[in-house]
């Protein structure tokens, strides 16, 4: 499957599963769908307010394995997991880079800044299009469509 296509059929899983997770009040943080050896698979990562359960996860695999098995976009066979983000939760919003302000998070860079391609520090906030972090090095500024990955840091 080219990536193009793998894009597009990614585009309308999440169009379902946003729908559907909001109607459930729940968050979508994230989702995949790739090839992980032989299997294709598609990975959801939920959350609400208090957290979510086994139980949650469960209902949102079958409602959306349902609508998905309806709607029939997916064209081979996949495996369909739903969890909760974890602690190292994936940020990917906006809105997300406003919410966390004050915690702490690492940056992977699409190209190197400065040398580096992966900051952690303790994230400022969002301005325009950039995400502020205090990190050792000192605050940085870096533009939302030059990181490739952010997740927040659990500290035990």
């Amino acid at each position: 499957m080219n990536k193009e296509l793998q894009a597009q059929i990614q585009r309308q899983v999440e169009e379902v599963a946003v729908s559907l997770v909001t109607s459930e009040g729940m968050e979508l943080v994230d989702l995949e769908y790739r090839r992980e050896g032989s299997r294709w698979v598609v990975r959801l990562f939920i959350d609400k307010d208090g957290g979510v359960t086994v139980d949650d996860c469960a209902y949102i695999s079958r409602q959306l394995g349902d609508l998905l098995d309806v709607k029939d976009i997916i064209p081979q066979a996949y495996v369909l997991e739903v969890s909760s983000p974890g602690l190292d939760r994936r940020i990917r919003k906006k809105e997300d880079f406003s919410r966390f302000a004050g915690r702490k998070i690492q940056l992977r860079l699409v190209s190197p800044i400065e040398g580096r391609k992966k900051i952690v520090g303790q994230l400022v906030g969002i301005e325009d299009e950039a995400v502020i972090v205090a990190a050792a090095e000192g605050r940085c500024s870096i533009a939302l469509e030059d990181i490739k990955k952010a997740n927040l840091v659990h500290e035990f």
